[in-house]
């Protein structure tokens, strides 16, 4: 009878030294999330503030910064790690190529008719964060027809179309990389890297991810040449797709009611000039 006396007492302390464990894991759980908040309020605070100052600096060099709103700025803010420094000099150098490159503020579909005729970019519906989807088809691109150029002013139209699209309150798109029957007679090394140093400097934080699929074995000679010009913050964007994989991983980002049809999704793709 003593020893049960004594045992009693035990498992009661037992249980309280547990229901006191738990009450503090409640504790502590009910204490992150202001945390993350308070962390999450300091850091949009700082990064308003840090607009209003870049945009200043810019003004006073280009009064034209003046047309750009606060989103277009963090972009720029965002893609140099919050350097106002270098974020202004990259703002004023792509205002300046705006003015140079699109003296009329857009790329007339004349100027680029043999590019669209290729039928090489496409856009339809958009992934589960409202990110509009674009495909687009490197085995399409023929590098004889047309000159650098022509392809330049190509990836700023269909850019400009994106952005045109995009639902209010997004600033990023999706793009799927086609590369189905591509091969060396596709491969045009000046055309990619004019591609990816406009989508970089012109237009930064705009990629929110890149699915690359279909990929032939050859092509990983010319990604080797490539690779080392994307800057850190896209190569986290890019996905390579294996073929017995692909459904399910597009799937993952994209519903299927938004999908294209040639992904085994419900939609037919639309040409870029006819969004």
């Amino acid at each position: 009878m003593e020893k049960e006396k004594d045992k009693k007492p035990k498992e009661e302390e037992e249980e309280e030294e547990e229901e006191e464990m738990e009450f503090k894991d409640c504790e502590n759980e009910d204490q992150t999330q202001p945390q993350e908040e308070e962390k999450e309020a300091i850091e949009d605070e700082v990064e308003r503030s840090k607009v209003g100052i870049m945009r200043a600096l810019a003004e006073r060099e280009d009064p034209s910064a003046k047309d750009a709103d606060d989103f277009m700025i963090r972009r720029f803010l965002r893609a140099r790690d919050l350097d106002i420094e270098k974020a202004t000099a990259m703002f004023l150098k792509y205002l300046s190529w705006r003015r140079t490159f699109l003296p009329k503020g857009i790329v007339s579909e004349s100027e680029i008719s043999g590019q669209l005729a290729d039928n090489k970019l496409c856009m339809q519906g958009v992934d589960k964060q409202g990110r509009p989807v674009v495909v687009a088809f490197g085995g399409r691109h023929k590098p004889t027809k047309g000159n650098l150029d022509e392809v330049k002013r190509f990836v700023v139209y269909g850019l400009e179309k994106i952005c045109a699209r995009m639902p209010k309150g997004q600033e990023k798109f999706v793009a799927i990389g086609d590369l189905e029957g591509w091969g060396y007679s596709n491969s045009d090394i000046r055309a990619y890297l004019a591609s990816l140093s406009i989508l970089q400097d012109c237009y930064p934080e705009r990629l929110g991810k890149l699915f690359i699929v279909h990929v032939p074995y050859i092509f990983m000679t010319a990604w080797k040449v490539v690779y080392p010009f994307i800057d850190s913050r896209t190569k986290k964007k890019i996905v390579f797709v294996e073929n017995k994989k692909l459904k399910s991983t597009l799937l993952k980002d994209i519903d299927e009611s938004q999908l294209a049809d040639i992904y085994g999704g419900k939609l037919p793709l639309v040409p870029i000039e006819d969004c």
